[in-house]
């Protein structure tokens, strides 16, 4: 089973001077969930290398069993601190993707042509793709075989206009992921602010919030164990 994480390589949270990037949690549940369960797990970026971490995800208040895991794994922070260039993978060589959120890939990956090549071909070869987060984002100008937007008429979620406003950005982002979601035609919904939420509709996995990264990861690893013994 082998699947690949894509993370944001984009670090400046608007005109704010505010640094922002991938959310660790997001990165660090799924990845060892992956782990344990037996994959081989490939981590891509747009630029390569390491990604820039969002500086408030590694606050003392957001820390996780998960994400002091991986502050004690060096193994790990070599992954991450090496990831390849999102241009050099390929569907074929995956199971599944999953794409960690962050506020990051609002500004790169949903204007990505490479990320958006890679989903619209995972998808349209059988294979799973799943999002959590903001990062249900990225799927802004993803289409379909007939060239309309991927989520339209699939059920999805993202992070919520409310959970924005929330955190104070609502006004900072070049987008809100709910609303594009409606937009492009996504029957969206939501559990409350700050709860885990997934939802899937058949090959698109998708999740609200940091809470939802283990819930996301585990829909996405059912599916492919499903996919292998069928």
């Amino acid at each position: 089973m082998k699947i690949l994480m894509v993370l944001t390589s984009h670090d400046e949270l608007g005109n704010t001077g505010r640094k922002t990037g991938f959310w660790l949690e997001e990165f660090a549940a799924p990845y060892y969930a992956f782990l344990e369960a037996g994959a081989d797990i490939t981590v891509a970026s747009p630029k390569g290398g390491q990604p820039p971490l969002d500086p408030k995800s590694d606050e003392p208040g957001f820390q996780t069993d998960q994400t002091r895991r991986f502050h004690a794994d060096t193994q790990t922070q070599a992954v991450l601190a090496s990831t390849v260039k999102l241009a050099s993978v390929s569907h074929e060589d995956y199971d599944g993707v999953f794409y960690p959120g962050g506020h990051g890939p609002l500004w790169d990956l949903a204007e990505d042509r490479n990320s958006i090549a890679l989903i619209e071909n995972t998808y349209r070869a059988g294979k799973p793709v799943a999002l959590v987060c903001h990062a249900p984002g990225v799927l802004r100008h993803v289409k379909a075989v007939d060239g309309t937007p991927l989520v339209r008429g699939k059920k999805v979620a993202g992070f919520k206009n409310s959970e924005e406003d929330g955190v104070g950005l609502t006004d900072v982002v070049p987008f809100l992921v709910e609303d594009m979601l409606k937009q492009n035609g996504g029957m969206y919904s939501s559990g409350d602010d700050w709860t885990s939420y997934a939802v899937q509709d058949g090959l698109l996995i998708t999740g609200q919030n940091p809470g939802s990264s283990v819930e996301t990861a585990g829909i996405l690893l059912a599916t492919l164990i499903a996919a292998k013994t069928a």
